[in-house]
């Protein structure tokens, strides 16, 4: 499997290029701004791009979609709440199989109500749901605390300890983590009450 992680844009955001092997069908997660380094990539490695995948519908992670899908003739896949005209809907517990490579798809609203992490391959790809050390931000339209501590108390915490965390931003001391990482050292997953974790946001 080829995983590349390319730090684009003037966010430091994190687009992914996700293939089965060179020359084979291949996936973007979240094309940004500055997308030219991920294109050539493509190019170099011959793959087939078959989807675009978002992990949610900011601009940010959205921004390179119509220069995939110009290039490759990929397929846009996003929430089916995403305001983006997505060519492919998807919701918690869908799959999406890319050669031998399958997407699981896990809805994860708090940042946004269109956020959705993929699990593949031992890998979780969390846009701004989850980053080394930080939580994203729920004071944007469209999100909420209140689903962003359901989001990570009941489905992030729960999920493998071993499982690569791949951050949407390169915002942590590390470009990648793990979930058993996060779980012991990131300080917005130490165990709170929806309550105190409230508080804890508006601190």
């Amino acid at each position: 499997m080829i995983l590349e992680q390319h730090r684009v844009g003037p966010y430091l955001n994190f687009t992914y290029l996700v293939a089965s092997g060179e020359g084979g069908d291949a996936v973007v997660i979240d094309p940004s701004y500055g997308i030219e380094p991920v294109l050539r990539s493509i190019d170099a490695h011959r793959v087939q791009v078959r989807y675009v995948l978002n992990t949610h519908s900011h601009a940010d992670h959205i921004a390179g979609n119509g220069e995939v899908r110009e290039r490759t003739g990929a397929k846009v896949v996003a929430h089916r709440s995403a305001p983006i005209g997505q060519d492919r809907s998807v919701d918690d517990g869908d799959r999406i199989e890319v050669g031998r490579i399958r997407f699981d798809v896990l809805h994860t609203p708090g940042h946004t109500a269109d956020s959705v992490l993929y699990l593949f391959e031992g890998n979780v790809a969390t846009g701004d749901t989850l980053f080394v050390g930080e939580c994203g931000r729920t004071d944007l339209p469209g999100g909420s605390p209140s689903q962003m501590y359901d989001s990570l108390f009941g489905h992030v915490i729960r999920l493998d300890d071993a499982l690569v965390v791949l951050p949407g931003h390169d915002y942590g001391p590390t470009p990648t983590s793990t979930i058993g990482q996060e779980k012991k050292e990131n300080y917005t997953l130490k165990p709170r009450t929806r309550e105190e974790f409230l508080r804890f946001l508006q601190e």
